[in-house]
């Protein structure tokens, strides 16, 4: 059988969505997410299922206990008080209730079962912040780096490089130490979290890809993989992690 992989969505609590989409009415919320990721997984052969915002954790739990492995995908801003600072300006659009089911999602997957997952651009700063680390709230402004949201670009082109350290997971997916890839964030890692190693840099230095240490699947990268759809090798993250769901 095919692995299920549950795949974290998006939620606004405004009702533009619906409005714009002429699907909706006044007041309402909304759950979503970009086909990209489900296509993805799809083609590397998992069926993907869509994780909602759930008022009680133990549902999520219920819900995540029948799959075979999780995929924390990319959003909004993360709230900075989930790793204990204030807001300082530079933060775009903040979800508290997606931000606070992510990480605890993420927390629970990597301490309490033996799941694969696989965190994508706000999954690898989800996936940081679960295991104790913390974020450049804004890349320039904090931490003199160059521009990372590189939206002037067509979603699936080349905007910059990364760099893979040797012996780390990503390196073997890839096998070779230098990858082109997409960029649209203007945060990332800044403190490592709990048990996890650096396995990909940018030119400049930006955490792009980190992993648990040891055998496990627990790997999360900064930039767009699905995004990235007619690159072949950027598909194969999503195999690695399909086969790895399978076993």
């Amino acid at each position: 059988m095919k692995p299920l992989i549950g795949i974290t969505c998006n939620y606004d609590y405004k009702d533009e969505i619906g409005k714009v989409t002429q699907v909706g009415i006044t007041g309402q919320k909304w759950h979503f997410l970009a086909d990209n990721y489900i296509a993805s997984i799809e083609r590397a052969g998992g069926v993907p299922v869509m994780i909602p915002i759930c008022r009680n954790m133990e549902t999520v739990k219920e819900m995540v206990s029948r799959m075979d492995g999780i995929l924390i995908s990319g959003g909004h801003d993360v709230n900075p008080r989930e790793y204990g600072e204030d807001v300082n300006g530079s933060c775009g659009v903040i979800m508290p209730m997606r931000d606070r089911q992510d990480v605890e999602l993420s927390k629970y997957i990597i301490e309490e079962t033996n799941k694969p997952i696989l965190g994508i651009c706000r999954g690898i700063q989800i996936m940081n912040i679960a295991t104790g680390g913390n974020l450049y709230q804004d890349l320039e402004i904090e931490g003199n780096f160059n521009h990372h949201l590189n939206d002037m670009y067509p979603m699936n082109s080349v905007s910059h490089t990364v760099w893979m350290n040797e012996g780390t997971k990503m390196h073997a997916v890839f096998g070779k130490e230098k990858i082109g890839v997409n960029s649209f964030h203007h945060q990332a890692v800044k403190e490592l979290g709990e048990g996890f190693v650096i396995s990909a840099v940018s030119t400049d230095g930006v955490t792009e890809a980190i992993e648990m240490k040891g055998e496990r699947f627990v790997t999360a990268i900064q930039w767009h993989p699905e995004m990235m759809y007619d690159s072949k090798e950027q598909q194969e993250i999503f195999k690695i992690f399909v086969e790895a769901c399978l076993k």
